[in-house]
């Protein structure tokens, strides 16, 4: 049964890496929905994380598949109840609405906060899920939206100490290699 898994891949910086981590999944016919890539806390380890809908079978043999290629540290399936994330949505919103004087209000009661205004627009923060975003839309949409942007998912594995152990290890004889 197909549902939403986040992938979690560590690897090395180099050039071309987010191209061929997606090609497997193409080939396999998974789409992406969301894909987030930064450091990690050791320099020059990345981390993506990667939501899609799929099924367990199916992620367990892309993640055999992407580690095999050369800069891939490790690569883990996860379900939602081992994760912890957010993702981050930014709403431009027509200043005009700060006159009707409730929109501050909204923004409290739904945890958000004002960025930035201009005499055209302002711009709303708020972090959550992702039906929670989708939701906050539609209760901004009377009052003058704009635009509406999301990042993707940026997630914490509940687990994951022990692998973050074994990489700072591998920093630690790299370092002492140099």
């Amino acid at each position: 049964m197909q549902k939403e898994y986040t992938v979690t891949v560590y690897t090395e910086d180099r050039i071309g890496i987010t191209n061929r981590i997606t090609i497997i999944f193409t080939r396999r016919g998974i789409n992406i929905t969301s894909l987030t890539t930064a450091e990690t806390e050791i320099p020059g380890v990345y981390k993506f994380v990667i939501t899609v809908m799929s099924t367990r079978e199916k992620l367990e043999k892309v993640v055999g598949q992407i580690e095999r290629l050369i800069e891939i540290h490790r690569a883990f399936v996860h379900d939602e109840d081992e994760v912890v994330y957010q993702e981050l949505a930014l709403y431009k919103i027509s200043t005009k609405s700060l006159e009707q004087g409730d929109i501050e209000r909204v923004i409290r009661e739904n945890q958000a906060r004002i960025l930035t205004i201009t005499s055209e627009y302002f711009v709303i923060e708020k972090t959550g899920h992702q039906q929670e975003l989708l939701d906050f839309t539609k209760v901004l949409e009377p009052y003058g939206l704009i635009e509406y942007t999301k990042s993707g998912r940026v997630a914490i594995i509940k687990w994951s100490r022990r692998f973050h152990e074994h990489l700072k290890d591998l920093q630690k004889k790299e370092a002492a290699i140099s």
